[in-house]
């Protein structure tokens, strides 16, 4: 019998599947992968299937998951996303590879490679108009020329981040800028640099149709990987599974009731005023699931079933004359918000199928 704690279910034969049909894909255009793993709390047996499947680094932004990932055994090449000053010597003695825009954090990356006689790899973001992590175009030079001078740092790369915070579309535009800064640096600098990370699964299209890639030759993939899909449109990536990951939950309760609440309407739990649609008498069901557990707009009823709302600990969906019954199950697949909270949630068991 299952368990009807609520579960997520992982296909990992389909994230070894979809990590080698991107793997393939991009190498067309000589385009490594980094596989993220963030997503899914650098979770060891998915990051193993991503290395199966062809990436050839596992990128996560929490210093804690790269150490779950090698006490688990994996082994690859680890780059931390996320750098901050206060984790220095962890990141130096854990990530083979920090991505970086602070010279005062490289200068402690520096102090602690030189501590734990090591020799750290570093990517220098670039800015190049989503707003988030990265150096100026007009500062870069003088943040190269100091990167350079710190004992113990070799840089590797050069990378850029787009359509995360501001939504900005990789396009030839800013793809050529990331290789023209490239291609000065290395000149100016007399320097070769291995990895140009040029964004994530956003940069699905632009691949597609780019005739010249220029000096890109990286890719972080997290959700093209996971979930099958480009992140500018979400729209499904040709011959890849898009729900390698299934949430189930438990029918509690299952009732004719009224769509109206009865008396006078005032803040709900998360302080806001509700306002109801009167559809009249219906089947109201309750789940084991709320929102400690999981983002609930994030969630895609596999069954036409419609949420009305939900409080901490109960998702309250329209049972449509479905007739479930309590102790039945309701599955949802998920977007990449539900997907991290899921797999961040520790009333959600995590049950690997394949």
């Amino acid at each position: 019998m299952k368990s009807f704690m609520p579960r997520i279910e992982i296909s990992l034969s389909q994230i070894r599947d979809n990590a080698q049909v991107l793997s393939k894909l991009y190498g067309q255009k000589n385009i490594s992968l980094m596989g993220v793993s963030k997503g899914v709390l650098g979770e060891p047996s998915i990051a193993k299937a991503m290395i199966q499947g062809g990436v050839k680094f596992i990128a996560d932004s929490r210093i804690e998951n790269i150490q779950k990932m090698k006490n688990a055994g994996i082994s690859t090449r680890f780059v931390l996303l996320r750098t901050s000053l206060s984790q220095a010597e962890s990141v130096v003695k854990n990530a083979d590879i920090s991505l970086n825009t602070e010279i005062e954090t490289l200068k402690k990356l520096s102090y602690y490679a030189k501590v734990h006689n090591k020799n750290h790899q570093v990517i220098i973001m670039v800015e190049l108009g989503d707003l988030r992590e990265g150096v100026l175009i007009h500062d870069l030079s003088q943040f190269i020329r100091k990167t350079l001078s710190l004992p113990h740092l070799k840089i590797v790369g050069i990378g850029c981040n787009l359509a995360c915070y501001g939504g900005i579309k990789p396009d030839d535009k800013n793809m050529h800028e990331l290789s023209k800064v490239v291609r000065f640096l290395e000149k100016e600098f007399n320097i070769s640099l291995e990895i140009v990370s040029g964004g994530n699964s956003a940069n699905y299209e632009w691949c597609k149709s780019a005739q010249d890639i220029g000096k890109i030759n990286n890719l972080r993939l997290g959700e093209s990987i996971l979930l099958g899909c480009e992140t500018v449109n979400r729209k499904a990536i040709p011959s890849l599974h898009t729900l390698a990951f299934q949430l189930f939950a438990e029918v509690i309760e299952s009732k004719k009731k009224p769509s109206l609440p009865l008396g006078e309407i005032c803040q709900d739990a998360f302080g806001n005023v509700p306002s109801f649609q009167d559809r009249g008498m219906g089947q109201r069901v309750i789940i084991a699931l709320g929102r400690q557990d999981i983002l609930v707009s994030s969630l895609k009823t596999n069954n036409k079933l419609e949420i009305l709302g939900a409080s901490s600990d109960h998702i309250i969906l329209d049972g449509k004359n479905l007739n479930l019954q309590i102790g039945d199950e309701v599955s949802f697949s998920l977007d990449y918000g539900g997907l991290l909270s899921a797999m961040t949630s520790p009333f959600i068991r995590k049950q690997f199928i394949n």
